[in-house]
């Protein structure tokens, strides 16, 4: 086992890799427009009420976009959605060629919904904070859709996608 006594953001990346994150694409429509990012830093909070957050770079341009809209949604992938991941994960890719691919509805509470997610969860932005390069944005649900017939979950570790 190798140890420093003073951890170097390369070493802090190779050990957050081991760490294996579900994939998701979280979203945003609102009178400041409709944008996703694809987002490995998702965690519940609490279940009551039920409360979620979401790590975003304050560099994105979807950074002020979420604040501003003041809801989002969390779509939940599973196996087979590689592609779609990668696609909303290049910043060089618009927004509009983004929403291209897959199949995307409007959900209850006005987020983008991708029809096949594992999961989708609309919530309200109910609190933020800054720490380092990124905002914590936690997120009040307000709506949840399981999708029935979807049982892999997609993952990301060791910079790779796995589905169990």
């Amino acid at each position: 086992m190798t140890t420093t006594p003073q951890p170097t953001t390369q070493m802090f990346r190779d050990a957050m890799a081991r760490l294996a994150s579900a994939v998701t694409i979280v979203t945003t429509d609102g009178e400041h427009g409709r944008y996703g990012f694809t987002a490995s830093a998702v965690s519940s909070v609490t279940d009551t009420p039920p409360t979620l957050l979401v790590c975003i770079n304050r560099q994105t341009k979807t950074h002020p976009v979420l604040l501003n809209n003041g809801t989002f949604a969390v779509n939940i992938l599973s196996d087979g959605h590689e592609s779609l991941s990668n696609h909303f994960a290049t910043s060089a890719v618009s927004m509009e060629e983004r929403f291209s691919l897959g199949g995307w509805h409007t959900g209850k509470c006005g987020q983008p919904i991708l029809e096949d997610a594992l999961v989708s969860i609309e919530c309200n932005v109910s609190n933020i904070q800054d720490i380092g390069t990124h905002t914590v944005v936690f997120g009040e649900v307000s709506h949840i859709n399981l999708h029935p017939s979807k049982t892999n979950s997609l993952l990301w570790v060791r910079r790779n996608y796995i589905s169990i």
